[in-house]
């Protein structure tokens, strides 16, 4: 067990963060002290000198954040200890504590550190609910991770030697190993998903913004430079649909490539496994490794997503459902991702095993296996309604500025002819809805460009809302939103009968609803009434 004066007392972070938060100043302000170079020689002054002295004074800033920053870890709070001239102290309850993240960039990694975030669930949004400790040795974060999260009894105390972050970090002497079993590790063969996740297209804005300011700092003129006249000419020289097809092209082929290596850097070397100590382990990143720990008992169920591009070659992404962990959002972010795109079949089976420990739930019976129920004929004609009614209003408006306002006429012949299209999406819509309780859960599926099916764990609902527009009162359509504390704190079975969606509310959680219902009195609300 840890001494409580040991553990009580007041500790640095690792020396090594004196090369790595001195880097980061000089990085993060690298576009101030670009500035002052060229300000300065451009009118004549010693611009590498304010350029050098910039440099400095972001080298005495990073090393001053290890001289006044302190942490301690007691039996009940975790506390950061920062600033000089405004002294700071965050405290985190550990009893409030529901993530525990262990990343280690290049830098990090060669010096054998890691940055540690305690999050509590409590605004995940503005970061207000995290604490960071950049950076302790990667043994000392290791252990930080098991004891916060695991509510353990291993030492946090720095040990005198610490292992690379690449290398396995020892159990405590006379203590058994961790139980660990292995759920998902990531296959050569899913890289072929890369493409289809479409992250590149972040990587095209970086770049263009990049050449923007590079020529606008440079005073560049494009127009000037041999390749680019070459190619200028070549282009201009097509007509208009071999130009929108080059271009189309090369950017197919760019984004494709950037995807691509975006997937191999951000999920290369996944693998999700299970603890005995009751955690989903998730550790991943070619580059920058990264390691996130979910605790099961805070796990209130799965999301299994199919953007449309990855539907289309079979494949998905699994996050999870849980509380004090924001949802996934894109490839590098995404700390509630169980499985990167992989085959559905993978990500199916694997959303099975993450849910394996459900009470009385067979097999057969899970939830993210299970049959769905259709929304019927009043959800189809509002799918076909709305899209139809968007095409009409676009065409409409292309139709009136191309008689008065000069607009090119195929501008909207290529509307009209894309009606078709409008239709299918309509019907995939349709397709997606549908929904389902079994086995305690309550199942959703809605979506299109994205589909999305979630297994929401009906202990994890906290409330129901029933929202009802003017058109869905006319069609005796609801919107039903269970609501929760874990994920996006809400998930909609859209358009449903009013009827079926106060009976799912009832019998996902008994009892909660009885106050506001009444017994029916017209046919057509079926057995209650708001």
């Amino acid at each position: 067990m840890i001494d409580p004066v040991v553990e009580a007392t007041w500790r640095r972070l690792s020396p090594r963060m004196l090369v790595i938060h001195p880097f980061q100043e000089v990085v993060r302000a690298a576009p101030a002290l670009l500035g002052l170079l060229v300000a300065g020689s451009s009118s004549g002054g010693k611009g590498h000198l304010w350029s050098v002295a910039g440099v400095g004074l972001m080298v005495v800033l990073g090393m001053l954040r290890w001289f006044t920053t302190t942490y301690r870890i007691t039996p009940e709070h975790v506390q950061v200890r920062r600033g000089l001239l405004t002294r700071k102290v965050v405290t985190v309850p550990r009893d409030r504590v529901r993530t525990v993240d262990v990343t280690s960039h290049v830098l990090h990694r060669v010096l054998g550190l890691a940055r540690v975030e305690v999050g509590t669930g409590t605004s995940e949004r503005r970061h207000e609910g995290r604490l960071k400790l950049d950076a302790l040795t990667a043994a000392e974060a290791a252990r930080l991770r098991v004891e916060l999260l695991h509510r353990s009894s291993l030492a946090s105390a720095p040990s005198p030697a610490a292992p690379s972050a690449t290398t396995p970090v020892p159990p405590p002497a006379g203590s058994a190993p961790a139980a660990e079993t292995e759920l998902a590790r990531m296959r050569p063969e899913w890289v072929r998903f890369g493409p289809f996740t479409m992250s590149g297209l972040v990587t095209v804005g970086v770049v263009a913004g990049f050449v923007s300011r590079l020529v606008s700092e440079g005073n560049v003129d494009l127009g000037r430079v041999g390749p680019v006249q070459e190619a200028w000419r070549w282009f201009t020289a097509m007509s208009l649909p071999l130009e929108i097809a080059t271009v189309v092209l090369v950017l197919a082929v760019f984004v494709s490539v950037a995807s691509t290596l975006g997937y191999v850097l951000a999920f290369a070397n996944f693998r999700l496994t299970r603890h005995a100590e009751g955690t989903l382990h998730v550790a991943r990143g070619l580059l920058t490794a990264r390691a996130t720990s979910i605790e099961e008992r805070r796990l209130r169920g799965v999301e299994v997503s199919e953007p449309l591009l990855l539907r289309a070659v079979r494949g998905a992404r699994l996050s999870a459902v849980t509380t004090g962990l924001r949802s996934a959002q894109g490839a590098q972010r995404g700390g509630s991702m169980l499985l990167p795109p992989a085959p559905r079949v993978q990500a199916v089976s694997v959303a099975r095993l993450v849910l394996s420990r459900v009470p009385g739930a067979s097999s057969d019976a899970s939830p993210v296996t299970a049959d769905l129920a259709a929304h019927g004929p009043a959800a189809l004609r509002r799918r076909f309604t709305r899209a139809y009614g968007v095409h009409a209003l676009a065409l409409a408006a292309l139709l009136v500025l191309w008689r008065w306002a000069g607009l090119p006429s195929w501008t909207w012949i290529t509307t009209a002819a894309l009606l078709p299209l409008t239709a299918l999406l309509a019907a995939d819509r349709y397709r997606s809805l549908g929904h389902a309780l079994t086995s305690g859960y309550l199942v959703t599926r809605w979506g299109s460009f994205v589909r999305r099916r979630v297994a929401l764990e009906c202990d994890g609902v906290i409330g129901w809302n029933i929202e009802r527009s003017f058109f869905q009162r006319r069609a005796r359509l609801a919107t039903l939103t269970a609501t929760t504390a874990a994920g996006k704190q809400g998930y909609q079975v859209s358009d449903v009968n009013l009827a079926e969606a106060l009976r799912l509310a009832a019998a996902a959680t008994p009892g909660l609803l009885d106050p506001f219902l009444v017994e029916a009195r017209t046919p057509d609300m079926s057995t209650f009434a708001p």
